[in-house]
Parts: C-alpha cells; structure tokens; sequence
C-alpha cells in the first residue's frame, strides 16, 4: 500500500517549481548595448537591474598590455570624443588603436556623451572603456549590494590573424593576459570564453588542459555559411557553446548539436518576435542588445 502524499508537500513543491530561476541564459550584449554605451560599467549594471543571466562583453589590450573592455580595437567614430572632447573621426579613427595606447591615455576618450546613432534608444552620458578587472570589481560590488543571485561572464577575446602583433597581440600572449585576470577574481563555472578566432579557443584549450587557464566554458562564435560540423571540424574539439549569428541558425541544427551536448546561444536577436521562435525551436539562451524585449522569455 503506497503512502498517501501529503497536500502541503505537494503545495510547496508546485510553488518551488513554479519559481525557480529559468535555465534560459539571456545573455546582455555589450552590457545593454540598445540602451547604454556599450561595454561600459553603466551598461553592464544597466543590464543587471534587467535580470540578465550573463554579462557578454568584448576584450582588447592596450600598448601597456592592460585587458580593457572594448569591441573595437580602435577608437569609433560613431561615438567617441577625444580627450579635448572632439569627435574622432571615420576617416581617423582606426589609426587610434589601444594596442598603441596606455590605459590611462584610453581612459581619457569619452564614448557614451555622443550617443550612438544606431541606437537612438541608448543614453548619452559621459563615460570611460574600462578595464575587465574593473568591470568585474563592480559587478560583483554591484551584485552584493543589490542582493542578486549571481550571474555569469561571457567574454569576447577581439581576435583576427591578420591583425596579429598589429592592433593586437597572438592568441598566446592575449589569452595569458585575460586568464591572469580571471584566476584572481571568478570562479571558472562562471565564465565562459568566446571568439570567432578560433586559434584563440584552441590555445585556451591547451592552456586549461595542461592546469594553466581556468577550465571556463568555450564558446565558437560563427558568422560563416558552413555547417556546424564543418566549423566544429576546424575547430578540432567539440565547444561548450555554439554561437552563430541568429539568422544562420534552425531546428535541425539546434537539434543536430544538441544530439553532440553543445548548448546554442545565437546572436544579436533584438526583435522580440524572434526571440520568442528561437527559443520555441530550443536555443539554449540568446544574446541581445536589449535585454529588457527579452523580459518573461
């Protein structure tokens, strides 16, 4: 004769169920590049107060070797103002790259007064490209004050061969920097690197398999035509994460790497309608400029 259950058992176990945390990663790109400059502190807290999952963010380094958040390894134009608060302009702007500037020089160019035109949504206030160990101090500062359960770091490694030792250094040298900086301030389950260079994953492959680099989750950033095996081919080891751009993505695939146990988080899907079909066709998680379209996902 079976035990009957219990009606407060099953109340309290409804009730758990009903709030427990979503396993959906809505992941804030750029912070919350839609609604605050992007890659900057303001952002990043921004898209906390939003309830992102994780904070996807862009790594350079600067002349000084400093790991500085920033997509560009320039300065652009679109909007960035220089120290005496002129705009740079498009026809300079890639000859001022950080990886020929100090920290404290970079620290001097305002990248969120100007707005950015692409984002008319975005507010205009003066700030700073800061530094990843900044970013981190201020978040996790951030997070204790706020009471927020905590969250998780998605990284960009800004890495192209053909700009090897010229706006940046080699994937051996740049990942030895960002994992220096890491190894003093997460715990690894909580980051998670990506890169569409995937010379970059494969040295933080060998790093982290010879006890060197924090075992993180690696992530294949994809903008290509190629099919998902084709890439992961290339790649030489099956990622944590596959990252396409959202528009090359579809059921098959989705199911197609999840039958290998790789999670799909596509990018930059702004449109809520979007949204809303990704994650009926079963992404993981998705990354977006505007974290708030994603709210009840």
């Amino acid at each position: 004769m079976t035990t009957p259950i219990p009606l407060l058992f099953i109340v309290l176990l409804t009730a758990t169920r009903a709030t427990a945390p979503s396993s959906f990663d809505i992941q804030g790109h750029r912070g919350c590049r839609g609604l605050m400059p992007e890659n900057t502190i303001p952002a990043f807290l921004k898209a906390l107060d939003l309830g992102v999952q994780t904070l996807e963010m862009d790594v350079v380094i600067s002349k000084d070797k400093q790991v500085v958040v920033s997509h560009d390894p320039y300065f652009n134009a679109d909007f960035s103002l220089t120290p005496d608060g002129k705009p740079v302009s498009k026809r300079n702007q890639k000859s001022i790259l950080l990886y020929q500037l100090n920290y404290a020089d970079i620290q001097q160019y305002d990248v969120g007064s100007n707005g950015n035109p692409a984002f008319p949504e975005q507010q205009k206030l003066k700030t700073f490209k800061p530094l990843l160990s900044e970013v981190i101090d201020e978040a996790e500062a951030y997070r204790k004050t706020k009471n927020l359960p905590a969250f998780a770091y998605n990284i960009e490694l800004k890495s192209e061969p053909s700009e090897y030792n010229l706006s940046q250094p080699e994937p051996a040298a740049f990942c030895e920097l960002v994992q220096a900086v890491l190894k003093q301030s997460l715990p690894p389950e909580r980051v998670t690197i990506q890169s569409f260079d995937f010379a970059i994953l494969r040295q933080w492959k060998r790093g982290a398999d010879a006890g060197k680099y924090p075992k993180v989750k690696l992530s294949a950033l994809v903008e290509n035509l190629r099919s998902p095996e084709k890439n992961i081919e290339e790649l030489g080891f099956k990622p944590d994460i596959y990252s396409p751009y959202f528009r090359l993505i579809n059921q098959d695939k989705i199911s197609r790497l999840h039958d290998q146990g790789i999670l799909v988080i596509p990018w930059t899907v702004n449109q809520r309608a979007d949204m809303v079909r990704l994650k009926e066709w079963g992404v993981d998680g998705l990354i977006t400029d505007y974290p708030d379209r994603a709210k009840g996902l």
